[in-house]
């Protein structure tokens, strides 16, 4: 039970710098993106966190995580579908032009995180590399 509430206030404390990076932004579809992208981004520093040995393994932890990321992926293309713009956005204007291949990599990541079970950190480190790079494989070309 200990290592299992370690993980959530680490989650928890990841959530809070997030807010903050998001100050400012005023339209609120490129808020809700950005809000997405961040759930991602805490719950794969989580896991990257008991993959290091940073946090304590907790498989039920690891698992709601990877759950996490799988159900916001499947939102992705809904939250981008229409071009909106702020100043404060890092999505590239590539997101609407290569639409397809775009919302193709969501549902990579959506299946690949869904497909994560874990219940040891070598599945872990296996599962974290497979949803790591799928958000590589899109950051890369739709990310500014």
């Amino acid at each position: 039970m200990l290592r299992y509430k370690t993980a959530l206030l680490a989650a928890g404390l990841i959530a809070g710098t997030a807010a903050l990076a998001h100050e400012g932004v005023k339209n609120p579809a490129v808020k809700a993106r950005m809000d997405a992208m961040s759930f991602i981004g805490q719950n794969m520093k989580l896991i990257a966190g008991m993959a290091k040995g940073e946090v304590d393994f907790a498989a039920d932890a690891a698992n709601l995580a990877f759950a996490n990321i799988a159900a916001t992926a499947a939102e992705i293309p809904a939250l981008f579908q229409a071009e909106e713009g702020d100043p404060k956005s890092e999505a590239a204007p590539e997101i609407w032009l290569m639409w397809d291949d775009f919302t193709a990599k969501a549902g990579v990541l959506e299946t690949a995180a869904a497909g994560a079970e874990v219940s040891d950190p070598a599945g872990l480190a296996a599962a974290m590399g497979q949803v790591a790079s799928a958000c590589k494989a899109c950051h890369q070309p739709y990310k500014l």
